[in-house]
């Protein structure tokens, strides 16, 4: 078990430093000039003299390699440079907001858990009744309307027409329900339909008809045996999805004027704000890489065949 860690942790390393040599490479590919930016951002006219001071002060005028490796060593003491914008350290501004990206993303995620899991299980339990049918209406919905469509939908009727949620901000739980729900409707279109298709062909086992056949009891069958193997699939979907959600709540953030680092991103896409930009790219890979991680241990404690496999190389 320990050796299957091992070489997860280790695989992780060349996966960041192609992140990194990517993040890099968009700054130099990029017809943007980081120095002109940087003096436009300041609101000074840029001259030739100027220009050549900045590229100077930030290394720019230095070979790539050697701009690289300085960029990979300030990224190892969390150095991302400072905003064009703020004038702050770039890590500082984004430790301030992560937290409500946080607790945006894992609200969703529980939320998506706890609605997805009982629908999806009764709908393959009860196949074609009345149950199965919502939950296919309900998957069709999430799964079509757009996430910026359902905020201004929700905000319209829920906030402006009936004064129920506040429509923006963060502060007390009810700001929380309507972004968290209009991430969460597209997670639970996805795994509900996956579990009901993952119960209906554990259904079909021949582990089942053999309980079946001891007289154990169907529920002690489908809530102990059937759901712990057909939940595993649903397992690997939040792994990908949590960091999808950490990095990718720009839409909703942007809707609800939520104060988290995804509008942060997007107001520094406008601004040219190209050292938030860089910070943006390396935190997106790096949270999916330890999600990934994250499901591939709880994969592995549900199924101990998976770090046999990885000691015999199969």
């Amino acid at each position: 078990m320990l050796s299957y860690i091992g070489k997860r942790i280790l695989a992780i390393i060349p996966i960041f430093l192609f992140a990194a040599f990517l993040s890099f490479a968009m700054i130099h590919l990029s017809p943007v000039d980081p120095a002109e930016v940087y003096l436009t951002a300041a609101l000074i006219h840029p001259t030739e003299e100027l220009l050549a001071e900045v590229r100077h002060e930030f290394g720019l005028d230095r070979p790539l390699f050697v701009q690289y490796v300085n960029s990979l060593i300030k990224i190892s003491r969390l150095d991302f440079g400072t905003s064009y914008i703020t004038k702050e350290p770039v890590w500082r501004e984004v430790a301030q907001r992560m937290p409500a990206t946080l607790q945006l993303a894992f609200s969703s995620i529980i939320l998506a858990v706890l609605i997805s899991v009982p629908i999806g299980f009764l709908s393959a339990v009860y196949k074609n009744g009345i149950i199965d049918h919502v939950t296919r209406l309900l998957a069709f919905i999430g799964a079509s309307i757009p996430q910026f469509w359902l905020g201004y939908l929700l905000v319209y009727f829920l906030s402006v027409k009936l004064d129920l949620l506040p429509v923006q901000g963060r502060g007390t739980w009810a700001h929380l329900v309507l972004p968290s729900f209009t991430l969460a409707l597209g997670l639970i279109a996805i795994y509900s339909r996956l579990l009901r298709t993952s119960v209906l062909e554990q259904m079909q086992e021949p582990y089942v008809l053999y309980a079946r056949a001891r007289g154990i009891k169907e529920k002690v069958i489908m809530g102990k045996h059937v759901l712990k193997i057909a939940i595993s699939p649903m397992i690997t979907g939040l792994g990908m999805n949590l960091g999808k959600l950490l990095s990718g709540t720009i839409i909703v953030e942007v809707v609800f004027s939520w104060p988290g680092f995804g509008r942060y991103f997007v107001d520094s896409i406008l601004n040219r704000d190209i050292p938030v930009i860089q910070c943006y790219v390396l935190l997106a890979a790096c949270l999916f890489i330890v999600c990934n991680l994250i499901v591939d241990l709880l994969q592995m404690a549900m199924d101990p065949r998976i770090s046999r496999k990885g000691r015999t190389g199969l």
